[in-house]
């Protein structure tokens, strides 16, 4: 018989300022952990320590490793969407080039949020469904994208615009993770930006 799944669901979520401030402090602790020991070598025990709290605290909130990692990884990828959505607002039909530039920079600057963790969650969390909560976020890229290219229908070359936005998301997406799984300096350089915008520019220009 194959081994039951650990649970990934938190026990119960904090209702007041000092118990939400204990949680902030655990998965705080957890992707310091995580970074610095990866998912195998973490404890929940470690975890406690870094956090400042009891283990009997701890898993008040959180029974095992694997829900108190799930919950950062949401809390990760709610980041990063947040950080997406925030420089896409009012894009509108602004031009074609600027566009591009926005979006690109919207994909590069969502992973900057915290690199190191999101290289942990890529390498290390299958067991806690981070992968499938990472590629949740594509999911969300491709359908933002897709509008905006339907919006603009007029100014782009490809017809098919749900295919456009998977080739696009998952194309800059491959070059931005290999630069977070590297620990290249290349994330942080605008120069980054501006040649993947070349090449999305030369993708979609109808000339």
């Amino acid at each position: 018989m194959r081994p039951k799944p650990l649970s990934t669901q938190a026990r119960k979520r904090p209702k007041q300022a000092r118990s939400q401030e204990t949680v902030t402090a655990i998965l705080q602790a957890t992707a310091r952990v995580l970074v610095d020991t990866g998912y195998e070598k973490a404890s929940t025990n470690r975890i406690a320590e870094v956090a400042g709290v009891s283990i009997g605290t701890l898993y008040q909130y959180f029974p095992n490793k694997a829900a108190l990692v799930a919950a950062l990884v949401d809390l990760h990828v709610e980041q990063m969407r947040e950080t997406f959505t925030g420089l896409l607002r009012d894009l509108g039909e602004a031009p074609l080039p600027r566009a591009v530039g926005v979006m690109i920079h919207a994909i590069v600057a969502s992973h900057q949020v915290e690199p190191e963790l999101h290289r942990v969650v890529i390498q290390q969390l299958p067991s806690v469904g981070g992968r499938e909560r990472v590629e949740a976020f594509q999911a969300f890229c491709q359908a933002v994208v897709e509008t905006w290219l339907s919006m603009n229908a007029r100014r782009v070359r490809p017809r098919n615009h749900r295919l456009a936005a998977f080739v696009l998301v998952h194309s800059v997406d491959a070059i931005v993770h290999a630069a977070v799984l590297e620990g290249a300096t290349f994330l942080k350089d605008e120069a980054l930006e501006a040649e993947v915008a070349e090449l999305v520019l030369r993708y979609l220009s109808p000339e």
